[in-house]
């Protein structure tokens, strides 16, 4: 559940993350400063490379909204900080290798969710670098951003993910996810609504 890391059936061990079971090792959720800078550069430019290449998604859309370049102005609007055009507040942290010094992906928290949102979106949206995928990573960003999001006094998590996404899936059921239902959304894909419960 929300206090175990990746682990997979076949007994793989990520790096880094601890035995299966236990707690990250090497791994934090960090605010982004300017020590982090070149980390930031060098992670979203393969990224960006990525999904020119391979269309894939652009989650969490928080980091991709502005051009780090200039990261003054990047990191004074990466987060939302009032309700503002169907916005919601929320929060933005940055999956750190602490081993490597290597940023491996990002997470938004939202404070609380619209309608929009309610709908489609949820109160959490993450992801990890190309090169860092299908590591196990995932899953403990995820129980990581469930820790904030109990900070912030949010005992029921919605997550959602497109069905075709198996690793984005796997990540939620892993940190406690019930799969509530699946509709079509406006890019014409199948998306999947999971609920956390964190009360208990």
């Amino acid at each position: 559940m929300i206090g175990e890391t990746a682990c997979r059936e076949d007994g793989y061990k990520p790096a880094r993350i601890g035995i299966c079971g236990g707690h990250s090792m090497g791994l934090k959720l960090i605010r982004l400063t300017k020590e982090y800078k070149n980390q930031l550069g060098e992670m979203l430019d393969e990224w960006r490379a990525d999904q020119e290449l391979n269309h894939t998604n652009h989650s969490p859309w928080a980091i991709f909204k502005n051009d780090y370049h200039d990261f003054n102005y990047y990191l004074e609007h990466l987060e939302v900080k009032d309700a503002k055009e169907g916005l919601v507040p929320d929060s933005v942290f940055f999956l750190l290798d602490e081993d490597r010094n290597r940023l491996l992906g990002a997470v938004n928290i939202r404070h609380y969710l619209n309608d929009y949102l309610l709908k489609e979106g949820g109160h959490i949206g993450d992801g990890i670098r190309p090169s860092e995928r299908r590591k196990g990573y995932a899953t403990e960003m995820v129980r990581l951003a469930l820790i904030e999001c109990k900070k912030l006094g949010i005992d029921r998590v919605l997550m959602t993910c497109d069905k075709d996404n198996v690793g984005s899936a796997k990540s939620i059921l892993k940190n406690g996810g019930v799969l509530e239902n699946e509709f079509l959304n406006e890019d014409g894909n199948i998306e999947q609504r999971y609920w956390i419960d964190l009360s208990k």
